[in-house]
């Protein structure tokens, strides 16, 4: 069964055709048939497309669309047409699996795509608005270039879904609750992926306690037990928690009311500060990338020092705080981005959890080798590094919700 999956952000989309069966579900994980990514970050009306197949053919274009519609519909024409050609014609693709990022209350798991679906979609894109809104336009598109081809949406929200209530309950009123204005967490996709990756590394344990850091641009914890999330730092938006790239992560709600008291800040303005003027970018004043603040660190930049900093003082602190959820440490997985190739990074934040009884290997840790345990062999928790593919774990998804015999 071949499988598309579209991974559409706010200004770029990452795209796989893998080909799935019963036999390619286990480890190791499949390279795709073909993979693209369009972007529309570097230049205002032109958009990047990069196609690259499983036979090393890869080619570049600079595109001039009219719409993203039109974007998506040569980046699909890619697939059975020219050099990168991998099937014969779009009848070939068996489903399309979609990242979406916010399931609200409804979704709990994944989801044939429906009208009511969409419509659900589009409603908690006032929730997401980053991201709801790109992952519908890549429903649509689908739907006007390749017809009536099933498509499954994977929330990212619903692996949270075994949150206890208080954990998921904001100590506000009680009608919030009721209204659904909750903690949800996300980067659920990526952590299901790494639950799976960990057992297939260190071996099946039913009750072992793990703690996820998916540290990219945006970055969460989310504290296992059993496979099954407990504790998340991201809530009702993807804003909560954690210092980000761009994203401050928590603050003092009573600071955000004295901005906008002084009358010079409209909540737009303030949702702009927050979620793209704060957190690495913010505090460094050079860039959100972890890699371009290390340089500057390497340089002497004081402000790039601070807000490296600052990112490792709450990081530890919300890792000890995830702990009495899941009532100890079997298992701490670095994954995405940063947490995947930052070793200074896991070092600094493996120096704070010394007093658990935490140690890296500090060789290893210095490789940032794939899918390894990089723990010193006295330490009392193990470890990893992950590296996350959601794409794979949506194809997943698409082939267990559409052959449920197999």
């Amino acid at each position: 069964m071949k499988i598309l999956v579209l991974n559409a952000g706010s200004s770029s989309q990452k795209s796989c055709l893998y080909e799935v069966d019963s036999a390619t579900l286990p480890d190791p994980v499949p390279a795709p048939l073909w993979e693209a990514h369009l972007d529309w970050t570097h230049q205002a009306t032109v958009a990047e497309l990069t196609v690259k197949t499983q036979a090393g053919v890869c080619r570049r274009w600079e595109l001039n669309p009219e719409s993203r519609s039109e974007s998506m519909a040569f980046l699909l024409r890619t697939l059975w047409s020219g050099e990168t050609q991998v099937i014969e014609s779009p009848a070939a693709i068996a489903a399309v699996g979609h990242r979406v990022v916010h399931g609200g209350q409804e979704y709990r798991e994944s989801t044939r795509v429906t009208p009511p679906v969409k419509e659900a979609i589009a409603r908690l894109a006032a929730i997401a608005p980053v991201h709801n809104p790109a992952n519908l336009a890549g429903i649509e598109s689908v739907e006007a270039h390749l017809g009536e081809v099933p498509q499954v949406a994977v929330f990212d929200t619903a692996f949270h879904s075994t949150l206890p209530q208080a954990a998921a309950v904001y100590p506000g009123p009680y009608a919030w609750r009721e209204q659904g204005l909750r903690r949800y967490g996300f980067h659920g996709i990526s952590y299901q992926y790494c639950v799976q990756r960990v057992e297939q590394i260190l071996g099946p344990r039913p009750d072992r306690r793990m703690v996820i850091a998916h540290l990219g641009n945006g970055c969460s914890l989310a504290a296992l037990r059993g496979g099954r999330s407990l504790d998340t730092t991201m809530g009702f938006t993807p804003l909560e928690g954690l210092m980000m790239g761009s994203r401050s992560g928590s603050v003092d709600p009573g600071l955000l009311l004295h901005l906008l008291r002084q009358g010079e800040m409209s909540v737009e303005e303030l949702d702009r500060l927050l979620n793209r003027e704060s957190g690495l970018k913010g505090i460094s004043g050079i860039s959100a990338d972890m890699r371009q603040i290390w340089q500057a660190i390497a340089q002497g930049n004081p402000r790039a020092q601070l807000a490296f900093d600052i990112y490792v003082h709450r990081l530890r602190g919300a890792i000890a705080s995830m702990l009495p959820a899941i009532g100890g440490l079997d298992a701490l997985v670095f994954t995405a981005g940063v947490g995947e190739h930052h070793g200074p990074l896991r070092s600094a934040v493996c120096e704070g959890l010394a007093f658990l009884g935490v140690r890296l290997d500090e060789a290893q840790n210095a490789a940032s080798p794939r899918d390894a345990d990089i723990a010193a062999p006295d330490s009392t928790a193990r470890i990893l590094v992950v590296h996350t593919q959601e794409d794979w774990l949506i194809a997943q998804e698409c082939y267990r919700l559409l052959t449920p015999d197999q």
